[in-house]
């Protein structure tokens, strides 16, 4: 499971990756939200089975299987930890991973540097956005 998700991380990236992976996997998800570091999708047997608790973030060989409520505490996470950001640029060296991300998972913490940190917080912005965008024409169409 874990190279299958790799592996639709890696064919909706840049250009040049979309030839060395087979084009049938993007078919097998619904892509919420990317950007450069990763990506948010929901799997499409989950939404044929009307399963949408549950939502995928994959970014940095890292896949979190999150329900909406999950992704805002992540949120949550992130803008704490842009608390310490002054900490990463003091030392003059962006690419130096000195900010723990605590995550929705209790047992585990990452160590990101300031442009992870701004990736990270923009593919959970844009995930959420879409969820509540979604949320709403869905919400507009049923009436």
């Amino acid at each position: 499971m874990y190279l299958y998700i790799w592996r639709a991380v890696y064919c909706s990236w840049p250009e040049e990756c979309l030839k060395a992976v087979k084009p049938a996997v993007m078919n097998e998800i619904y892509c919420i939200y990317r950007n450069d570091i990763g990506i948010a999708f929901q799997w499409k047997r989950d939404i044929v089975k009307n399963n949408f608790g549950k939502l995928q973030i994959v970014f940095r060989d890292m896949g979190f299987y999150l329900s909406p409520d999950e992704v805002t505490d992540f949120y949550h996470c992130v803008k704490n930890a842009r608390q310490f950001e002054r900490c990463a640029e003091c030392r003059h060296n962006r690419e130096y991973r000195s900010i723990l991300l605590r995550t929705p998972a209790d047992k585990v913490d990452l160590a990101v540097n300031i442009d992870e940190l701004y990736q990270i917080e923009d593919l959970i912005e844009g995930t959420l956005f879409q969820i509540k965008l979604d949320g709403y024409l869905n919400q507009i169409c049923d009436n």
